[in-house]
Order: C-alpha cells, then structure tokens, then sequence
C-alpha cells in the first residue's frame, strides 16, 4: 500500500475497517477497505463474493466503483481501493430536524432502485440493504458493500441471519433460509420510509419484536402465506393474533398518493406478490424522473450523431415526443397478472391496422431511431452463474520473489482485456523495495473525475 498515503480511520464494521487515503502520484482520494479476515492464497481471494460481485455488475453508475484490490501473501492482508463518496444515507439523515424535499427523496429512492434492478438482472441480489450501505455525493446515489451478495440461482436455505435486523423481510425473519431477491425490495421499501421520516419503520429488538411490529402497521397476513412460511420454519412458533394494522397512510401524513402506493408495493407482505426492481422504476411515483432520464439519453445520442442531417434530427425528435405520450407507468402489479393490460394491448393493434400501419406507434419509432438510441436497460443473459461459487476471476497465480527480485501481476482489470507491453512486470532492484501490498487489481488510467476529495465515511448503526 506503499502508493497511498493514509490519511484517517473513517469506520469500522464486524469483517473490515474503512480509511481514507489519498494517492501519492494522482493525489486522488480513495476509501480503502481493510479485510480483517486473513486470505491464505489467491484463489481463496478470488472466491471472495465482493470482489466477484463488483466485477459481474460494474459498470455501473450507481454502484460503487473498484479501483484496485490489494493483497499481501506472507501476511495474507486483503484491501479493496474504491471511489471515496461524501456520505452514507445514514449520516444524511441522523441528525436532520426537517424532513427532506420530497423531489429529493424521489431522486434517492429512484437512484437506488436502478442499482437493485442492475444486480438482479445479472443473477445477484445484495441481501443487505439499508441507510449505511447506501453512498451519496451530490445527490448522486451509490450502492455499496457487496459482501454479502449471493445469486438470484442459488439453492435453498440461504444464512438465515444475513441482512440488518430491521431491514429483514418476513420470509427472513421466519423461515429457515427461504427467501431471493425480493428480500431487497423489502429492504429498500424500509430504506424509503426512513428516507421520509427520518426514524426506522421496524426498529425491532429481536426477531419475534420484528414480527409484530410488521403486523401493527400491515396487520397479520392471509393463512395460506403464514402456511407456506411455516413449511419451511422450525425456530419459531406460528401462533400470532389477528391484526389489522395501522396502515402506511397515518405513518405518512405528508406523502403523495403515489408515494404510498408504491410504499405498500414494496412492503407486500407475500414476496411473490411484491413489485419488482424494473416495475418500480416504471411506477407513477418515478414518472417524471424516468421521462426526463430517457429524454436525455435520447438528446445525448442524436446530438453525438454524424448520420442525420439537422430535418432528419427534427424529425426523429418529433417522432421520439410521440413515442413518450405513449409510455405506459404502472400502478398495480395485479392488472398485470389478471390480463387487463392484454385487452389494451389487442384495441392498440386494432386501431394501428385500422390505421393502415398494423404495429404500435412506439414500434414504429424504435426502429426509426434504432441505429442512435441508446437503452437504459442493463441485461447481460450470460451472468447466470452465482457469484459465490468461484471460477469467475482468471485463476492466476500471485506474485512471487526471487532472489532480488520481485515481479509485480495485475491479476485482472477493469478494462477486462489482456495486458500490453506497457502492463508488464515491474522489477525491483533489492528487496527492500518490496511493497507491503501487492496490487492484483488495477485500472490503467485511474479517472480523476471517478474520484472526488471528499471524505466517504462508513459509520454503522447497532440495528440487530
């Protein structure tokens, strides 16, 4: 770690420990996180679930960004450079007196719902959501510390205590390890309320405390999901009283009708029944967020285009403004599920082969515009492994010293291509220029704009 400068101690957490640091030839700031636990070999640090995971969904721009992972075989220490945020959520909120704008909260919650829905779609789900995982700077939103990560493809039970206590979902909570990717919703929908209230939804003190806080807000659930729950439970006993519940409405007086709807979407107690990752983005609440993220997307690609003269350009924005008065937002996964939204669909076809045209005018301008657009969807079919399995990182031996001599390996790189000439090993001329770390992890060109000098503190909350 002799290429960094540290500067202060920002955290510290039950696996690691967080410093700020500041590289001596960039002056770039940087968070390192110090692994407390002891590595024995590369291949044991290649099967460590973070590093995997940062590579299977970077990049991405509201995912923390891996600069470079250190690691010192005679001492078997394991150290993750990343990007240095402002903040965590946590830190944002704590001391607050006045709720926040509700256009920022909006803002908060759409940021972080693009990171969920990137990580499911490649096979992952992050099983820790919560206010001290989730990095701002700017109003720009991080998702962060992968470590506990699985794949969306694993096999049943999973750890049955893996995320923080008052974020768990109730599949969590009371079965033996039978839960997915929904358990992020949950966790997020949690995130949500406290973002607006600036106080804990479920600050339950134990499992059972959690349970029945759940119940006096939701109120106790249909017997046929306790039932299901209860087949795969053996550590606690199904004998809660019938409850109706608050509800999320007197909890949130100064919330917007959509606002709630989505709340509750998210907090559905059966997780088969809760809203996924994509279907909130495309929520009423996120509208306008959603409308102005793809205008600018479409902006940006046909102002970088050479192919279409300036009355080309007009009319594929003419065209492009069309095509948005016919995106459809979703309110109710349950339309969706009973067929109503097929009905629509056939009087759409109707109409348009009425119209001489027989496609949908979306249709129709996607493929007009088809060679510039550019996609907000992440979707990688070939990310189906999960993550904690290994053989994702190229097996590679580490760095060994011979002699006098130390030779210096990138074990693999952000760019994900093989080194040129310039990557070759570095040599040193006598030990005692060995580097206490190793770097098996490096970017070529380090992006000063990636790496902001602000300071990125991890302060952790006893929340079970």
């Amino acid at each position: 770690m002799h290429q960094y400068k540290l500067i202060s101690k920002k955290g510290e957490g039950t696996f690691s420990e967080v410093l700020k640091a500041q590289h001596i030839k960039t002056g770039n700031f940087v968070a390192i996180k110090c692994m407390k636990t002891h590595f024995n070999s590369i291949e044991q640090v290649n099967q460590l679930r973070e590093i995997q995971a940062l590579r299977k969904t970077s990049p991405h721009p509201h995912i923390i960004k891996l600069i470079e992972v250190l690691y010192d075989e005679p001492t078997g220490r394991l150290a993750l450079v990343t990007e240095l945020m402002d903040m965590n959520m946590y830190e944002l909120i704590k001391d607050r007196k006045t709720y926040l704008a509700q256009a920022k909260v909006k803002l908060y919650i759409y940021q972080l719902f693009k990171s969920i829905d990137h990580m499911h779609k490649k096979g992952i789900f992050h099983r820790d959501i919560k206010p001290e995982n989730i990095l701002i700077i700017n109003d720009h939103v991080k998702l962060a510390d992968l470590g506990s990560c699985r794949g969306t493809k694993g096999e049943h039970p999973y750890t049955e205590y893996i995320s923080t206590r008052w974020y768990r979902s109730p599949e969590c909570l009371m079965t033996d390890g039978y839960y997915d990717q929904m358990m992020d919703i949950w966790g997020a929908g949690c995130v949500m309320y406290e973002i607006l209230t600036l106080v804990p939804l479920f600050p339950g003190k134990n499992e059972l405390d959690m349970i029945h806080r759940i119940h006096n807000v939701l109120g106790t659930p249909a017997q046929e999901i306790l039932d299901r729950f209860k087949s795969h439970a053996s550590h606690m006993e199904f004998n809660f009283p019938q409850k109706t519940g608050t509800g999320l409405e007197k909890l949130l007086p100064h919330a917007s009708a959509d606002c709630i709807d989505l709340l509750k979407q998210l907090l559905t107690y059966d997780p088969e029944r809760r809203i996924t990752a994509d279907q909130v983005l495309k929520h009423e609440y996120f509208r306008e967020l959603a409308e102005a993220e793809r205008h600018a997307e479409f902006q940006t690609t046909l102002s970088s285009s050479t192919r279409f003269s300036p009355s080309s350009k007009q009319l594929l924005h003419s065209l492009y403004n069309e095509s948005e008065k016919s995106t459809t937002f979703h309110h109710d996964k349950s339309q969706e599920k009973s067929g109503n939204h097929h009905l629509g669909m056939k009087k759409m076809r109707k109409k348009s082969k009425e119209n001489g045209s027989g496609k949908f005018p979306t249709l129709n301008v996607n493929l007009k515009v088809e060679g510039i657009f550019k996609s907000s969807q992440y979707n990688d079919s070939s990310m189906e492994d999960e993550p904690d399995k290994g053989g994702i990182l190229p097996p590679l031996k580490h760095a060994s010293s011979s002699g006098v001599q130390l030779e210096t390996k990138v074990l693999f790189n952000t760019m994900n291509h093989p080194m040129k000439k310039k990557d070759e090993p570095k040599k040193f001329a006598n030990a005692s220029m060995k580097p206490q770390l190793t770097s098996i992890y490096a970017q070529k060109k380090p992006n000063k704009s990636m790496l902001p000098p602000n300071e990125y503190m991890m302060v952790g909350r006893k929340a079970g």
